[in-house]
């Protein structure tokens, strides 16, 4: 079933989660052991990350260095399928512009079609290590925006070949992504809800946000959303902080802010337990104060690691 359609069909608020798949060499028994935990407060859905190649230089002969791309963290579209079989869960899988060509994108979502996959969350995708800004694939899609243009053209038949006779159309369920305290490459925040309209307008369905620790950002965006003719269902991102390090890698990696007394209280933490216990308390008060509100969904961002957000919904639902 279509995301947007648990939404709509549902009659209390919905519970998902974000997973990583495992590193390369490692078993989905790992996803399992995250996962587990989590299926009795029975997820709408579960989406799963997908991360592009990187490249690393190797040493060969006489000292020249070979310019090798490996991809740490395959198995997105295999997971899916797993996670399906196994705890019949609707999962949803990140599509990204980066690394793909417009035709590999198109053959992506066949297989995911096929699969019998109808939600995908389109995005544009960080920039590889080596590179200080995006670069899209050559052939490939440059914006969200045109990922999301490419999902709604197949949703009506309409393929890359544009000789192609009777296609047959998909039906996918489109998200996007949404930013509190705008994209950090989004010169203000009224330019990044234009952007964000038009993902809309080009066909996404519903919006999961980065994640954020001050509410009230959230509600201001979800203001601005309205008035600026979103009206699609927008979903808050949780993460809980589990660890004292995070207080400057959540700035640095995501571009989030952490509010005055939160970052008061961790930094007076003593040990990581305490940090922990700060973080699942924030958490889930932020979550009682968005389902006050009457937000549609939590998502909540596992990182691959399950207790801190078990300990949460263990509060709230």
């Amino acid at each position: 079933m279509k995301v947007t359609d648990k939404i709509k069909e549902s009659k209390s608020p919905l519970l998902s989660f974000e997973i990583l798949p495992p590193l390369k060499g490692k078993s989905i028994q790992s996803i399992y052991d995250s996962i587990d935990p989590l299926m009795e407060f029975k997820p709408a859905f579960v989406n799963v990350t997908y991360h592009r190649e990187e490249y690393v230089y190797k040493k060969r002969e006489k000292g020249f260095l070979e310019k090798v791309s490996i991809r740490k963290r395959p198995g997105t579209v295999g997971i899916c399928a797993a996670l399906i079989n196994k705890y019949d869960v609707e999962a949803v899988p990140h599509l990204i512009c980066g690394g793909f060509t417009r035709e590999e994108t198109e053959n992506a979502l066949i297989d995911l079609y096929f699969l019998g996959i109808k939600n995908v969350l389109a995005l544009r995708g960080d920039p590889i290590k080596t590179e200080q800004h995006f670069v899209p694939e050559e052939g490939g899609n440059n914006y969200a925006i045109d990922l999301v243009r490419q999902i709604n053209n197949l949703n009506k038949g309409i393929y890359n070949d544009e000789d192609m006779i009777n296609a047959m159309p998909t039906d996918f369920s489109i998200g996007v992504a949404g930013y509190p305290e705008k994209h950090f490459e989004a010169p203000n925040i009224e330019t990044d809800l234009m952007h964000l309209k038009r993902k809309i307008d080009a066909g996404a369905e519903y919006i999961v946000t980065q994640l954020f620790y001050d509410n009230k950002k959230f509600f201001d965006f979800v203001k601005l959303c309205r008035g600026a003719g979103i009206d699609v269902p927008i979903i808050p991102g949780i993460k809980p902080i589990t660890r004292k390090s995070q207080i400057s890698l959540l700035s640095k990696f995501f571009h989030v802010s952490l509010p005055y007394d939160l970052s008061k209280e961790l930094d007076a933490a003593r040990n990581e337990s305490e940090v922990a216990d700060l973080g699942v308390k924030w958490a889930a008060d932020q979550c009682r104060e968005l389902l006050q509100e009457g937000v549609p969904c939590l998502h909540f961002y596992t990182m691959g690691k399950s207790s801190a957000a078990k300990r949460v919904v263990e509060q709230i639902f």
